[in-house]
């Protein structure tokens, strides 16, 4: 089993469970959103010494969550699992995830930028049809599990295309080897 050195920061106990059958880490669990202040001090403890990496579901409230946490903590790690890899009938969440897609989404944590980069457009979204297309949600799914920045609307896809180091040639690369042959 794989062991992880940096701290890894869930939003439940089910997510915890997940996370602890596919690597040997240190989890915090914040409970949802109202995380108390135990929690961040513990969160803080953690970003002082081995570091953080934050996964929280791929929904509305795990968005929430990772929020609030970057905004104490600038310059934590960030891992994002797809909604496909995190959905089980009508739930979605970490807990839902496999054991693969658990480590693949550690793998590829990435480090919000400091500096905003607005190397990436709304063009840039629409040359791949991940907006504008009836099927731009899955497309959006799709390339977000790729590149390791997970899945989000319009405006928060290209908020973490923006912050959190995707290259142009990684997104095009991504990009062509996922939609070459339909409407791209």
């Amino acid at each position: 089993m794989k062991r992880i050195k940096e701290i890894i920061i869930v939003e439940g106990r089910a997510d915890e469970r997940a996370v602890k059958t596919a690597v040997d880490a240190e989890v915090i669990v914040t409970s949802g959103y109202g995380i108390s202040s135990e929690t961040w001090d513990r969160i803080q403890r953690a970003h002082q010494g081995p570091g953080i990496l934050v996964l929280t579901d791929p929904d509305h409230a795990g968005e929430e969550i990772r929020t609030r946490i970057s905004q104490r903590f600038l310059d934590a790690m960030h891992c994002f699992l797809s909604r496909e890899d995190a959905t089980a009938g009508d739930d979605i969440g970490v807990e839902n995830a496999s054991t693969g897609s658990i480590i693949k989404a550690l793998e590829k944590a990435r480090c919000r930028q400091t500096e905003q980069n607005c190397r990436f457009s709304a063009s840039d979204l629409s040359a791949f049809g991940l907006v504008g297309s009836k099927d731009a949600a899955d497309r959006r799914d799709a390339m977000g599990k790729a590149l390791g920045i997970g899945y989000g609307n319009a405006r928060t896809f290209l908020r973490r295309l923006n912050n959190y180091g995707v290259t142009k040639e990684e997104y095009n690369e991504n990009g062509k080897a996922l939609f070459t042959g339909d409407r791209t």
